[in-house]
């Protein structure tokens, strides 16, 4: 008995929605296409990997020539947290900063820059292998949250530029 009257109720709001304006930031005109034509240069080692290929998925990276170069620069730091009786740190505090630039491929110009940061926190087991999986996934969520943040600003600047 509910069920026509909420399709009835959705049905109403969905017209009202229709006409509001809303546009999504992905589908604004040249920011996708924009994002996908970034190429990341990350430093080397495990957090740069991480970063560069969670940037490469959430930029939706393709394999025409790349317009812009994101150059990377990051600053890890581990702070124990927790610490047992024994004096041995028990939960650690993953921070890591990146500073990024937007350099375009044709003349070589700074685009922009910002400063992104995630963190994390982890247990660390007394069980080696337990240790380092907990730690190795605290790597993968910064990069994961650096990546989205990075897009993010990228999107909002590609949207400003075209629009």
């Amino acid at each position: 008995m509910r069920t026509p009257a909420l399709l009835a109720a959705l049905a109403l709001l969905s017209f009202g929605l229709g006409g509001c304006g809303f546009t999504p930031l992905y589908a604004a005109p040249g920011v996708s296409p924009g994002l996908s034509a970034v190429e990341t240069i990350a430093p080397e080692g495990r957090a740069g990997a991480l970063l560069r290929e969670s940037l490469d998925d959430a930029l939706a990276r393709d394999s025409r020539p790349a317009e812009w170069r994101l150059e990377l620069t990051l600053k890890e730091s581990r702070i124990p947290r927790g610490r047992r009786t024994d004096g041995v740190a028990s939960r650690y505090e993953y921070v890591v900063v990146a500073s990024w630039k937007l350099v375009s491929r044709a003349d070589g110009s700074t685009a922009t820059e910002g400063v992104s940061t995630a963190e994390v926190t982890f247990d660390r087991a007394d069980q080696p292998y337990a240790a380092i999986a907990a730690q190795q996934d605290a790597e993968q969520k910064v990069a994961d949250e650096l990546a989205r943040k990075i897009q993010m600003d990228l999107a909002v600047w590609m949207l400003k530029r075209n629009g």
